[in-house]
């Protein structure tokens, strides 16, 4: 792959008319492919269950203090999991919190060698909040309302695709940088701006794109969604007063590319939105587990072995989980002190599987992360680097597991994908089931919640989205 850097002392885009091209997208863009759409179904399903069980989160509770306190009520978006309405910037944000809250929503996944495999953006979490909050607004169909969505995923992937590296690997949190540009390219799509206006929405976004990964680990990376949802849809309303911004937001020397990744590739972008679209090719990971998704590959793999081999806590003495070096970049917990450091410790997500034989969302507390059988067997969890994993390049999430049992034996196993990936995809009803377990983790009416999964699998059918909404308040 061809980096692009560009000068900082040229007062020229580097890709003429690269931010127009995307504009162009979101405005002309008609429909979308029936396969994409069925795909895509599953992952807003996924995005609802996920916004139910992080309404009741601690930082769904804050949020509900944060906008009751705040006066921020009597709007027309429903706040999932909620008894509140409020403005569609501010419905947005605190569904893009919930919906990121347990880090269990979908993941996109990386093309090139140089990029680290599962590391680019959770594209549902910025895009589907925008889209509900401007679609309930307004009384959209539900056909509108996945055209929007798409439009928001497919910029925010190619955008994430493009840039350097360097902007994840120095510190950056794509899922707020670039869902920024997923959130305005819904809202705008369903606010039915022109061109120019829809390029002005992309530069207001720009501006607002921030979010640092230092947060992971604590309730900010969550908020790095909400805030990316809410930016969009703010974008988009100024956009429509008429507020100017520069029509270069993503190729200038001083614009995106440029300040926050120090380059980028013009062929991962230019002519690609929606050649192919991504949730198509190379598709999107949905969890089965609420943790990193660099963690999946390796307890997909545990979870077989414990399986075939009948493999108890109390008989082993060490487990080896071997990756490449960018995993332990992201997984940085090693001795997780609360729910969501275990989040982000391979140490953990191996220990609770020997231990309980199960990693969802009742697993994930900080009650189970302070038991004192779990920090022992955490004790027994070596993560290192291995050079066979290293090898296999950055585009997979290659990840090898040594069991050592106290009898002497050593049982072995390998992963580069876990369950819900495009190699290994999960179905719409196999979606469904997760989104049960979501709802009943919120104590959900259970009629309410197959109504949403039915709903959901014909929302084309959807007259108005504020059917589905009503379902979700």
């Amino acid at each position: 792959m061809t980096v692009h850097q560009t000068n900082p002392a040229l007062d020229r885009p580097a890709v003429e008319g690269l931010t127009k091209q995307a504009a162009e997208f979101i405005v002309d863009t008609a429909s979308v492919p029936a396969d994409v759409i069925e795909i895509g179904k599953k992952s807003i399903l996924d995005g609802i269950g996920l916004a139910l069980s992080g309404s009741v989160a601690k930082s769904g509770e804050l949020v509900r203090s944060y906008l009751s306190h705040a006066g921020i009520k009597d709007g027309p978006s429903t706040v999932i999991g909620m008894r509140m309405k409020v403005s569609p910037r501010f419905a947005a944000f605190a569904n893009g919190v919930g919906i990121h809250a347990d880090d269990y929503d979908d993941t996109q996944l990386a093309v090139g060698k140089d990029r680290v495999y599962g590391l680019l953006t959770h594209p549902t979490a910025p895009a589907l909040p925008a889209a509900l909050a401007v679609g309930e607004a307004i009384g959209a169909s539900g056909t509108d309302v996945m055209l929007a969505y798409h439009l928001g995923v497919e910029l925010e992937c190619k955008i994430a695709e493009a840039i350097n590296p360097r902007h994840y690997q120095h510190g950056f949190h794509a899922t707020a940088t670039c869902g920024t540009y997923a959130a305005a390219a819904a809202a705008s799509k369903l606010k039915r701006l022109d061109l120019e206006q829809t390029v002005r929405a992309l530069g207001c976004a720009g501006s607002q794109s921030a979010g640092l990964r230092e947060n992971f680990g604590t309730m900010m990376k969550p908020f790095h969604a909400g805030r990316s949802s809410e930016s969009g849809v703010v974008a988009a309303d100024f956009a429509e007063l008429g507020w100017t911004t520069t029509d270069k937001i993503l190729e200038a020397p001083r614009g995106f590319f440029q300040a926050a990744g120090g380059g980028f590739d013009p062929g991962a972008i230019a002519g690609k939105l929606g050649h192919p679209w991504t949730f198509a090719s190379p598709g999107v990971s949905i969890k089965p587990h609420p943790s990193g998704s660099l963690t999946h590959p390796g307890m997909t793999e545990l979870l077989r072995l414990i399986r075939e081999h009948g493999i108890k806590a109390g008989d082993v003495e060490r487990v080896d989980v071997g990756t490449n070096q960018n995993m332990p970049n992201a997984l940085i917990h090693h001795h997780p002190k609360n729910e969501l450091q275990a989040k982000f410790s391979m140490e953990f997500c191996m220990a609770i599987l020997l231990l309980d034989g199960r990693g969802g969302l009742p697993e994930f507390t900080d009650e189970v992360v302070e038991r004192p059988d779990v920090k022992a067997m955490i004790e027994r969890v070596n993560f290192h680097v291995h050079p066979e994993a290293e090898a296999a390049g950055y585009d997979k999430m290659t990840t090898i597991i040594d069991i050592h049992m106290k009898d002497g034996r050593t049982i072995s196993g390998r992963a580069d994908f876990g369950k819900g990936s495009p190699a290994n995809p999960m179905s719409y009803d196999e979606c469904a089931d997760k989104f049960r377990g979501c709802a009943e983790f919120a104590k959900w009416p259970t009629d309410k919640a197959e109504k949403i999964v039915e709903t959901v699998r014909s929302l084309e059918r959807l007259k108005d989205i504020r059917e589905l909404m009503k379902l979700c308040a």
